[in-house]
This record gives C-alpha cells, sequence and structure tokens, in this order.
C-alpha cells in the first residue's frame, strides 16, 4: 500500500465477522452489522501539543484494535476497503 497517513490519523483494515450464529444461522451480508474491529495497517506521525511537539500515537501497525460504530472515513486505497480515523475514535487495542 502506498498511503502515509498525516498527523494522528490511523489507516485501518476492518477484522471480517462470522458469517454464522452460534446456533449455526447463516446471517446474509444485507443484513450483517460491520465489524467494529480492525487491524492497525499504518499510523502518522502522531498528533501536536500546545507547544507544537509532536506526540507519537499509542498504536502502531498490526496492532489488533476496537473503534466506534461512525468512526472513520471508508476509503479505496490499490482495491482495498480501509478506514481512516482519528487515534482519539480508537476506543482500546485488543492484547492476545
Amino acid at each position: 500500500m502506498k498511503f502515509r497517513p498525516l498527523h494522528d490519523r490511523v489507516v485501518v483494515k476492518r477484522v471480517e465477522s462470522d458469517q454464522k450464529t452460534k446456533g449455526g444461522i447463516i446471517i446474509p451480508d444485507t443484513v450483517q452489522e460491520k465489524p467494529q474491529e480492525g487491524e492497525v495497517v499504518a499510523v502518522g506521525p502522531g498528533a501536536r501539543d500546545d507547544n507544537g511537539k509532536v506526540v507519537p500515537a499509542d498504536v502502531k501497525a498490526g496492532d489488533r484494535i476496537l473503534f466506534g460504530k461512525w468512526s472513520g472515513t471508508e476509503v479505496k486505497i490499490d482495491g482495498d476497503e480501509f478506514l481512516i480515523m482519528k487515534e482519539s475514535d480508537i476506543m482500546g487495542v485488543i492484547e492476545k
């Protein structure tokens, strides 16, 4: 991917959700909710504080994260779908 986010922006690829319920019922794509979990693909250098110093981001490429339902802007880069959001839209990192 040839895209570098600026400031405190983060590029996220959604993690695919299960197509079935625990009971085995298959959920069609039209009624399926978009997952709120993703993997960080790229991170900008960080936000600037009041003094103009760059504060590095808390997340890094490869982190698995949770984000809000309406967070980010959907974009297509090289045919793949990504979300670009501010770091403040991320609720947390999922630890393994």
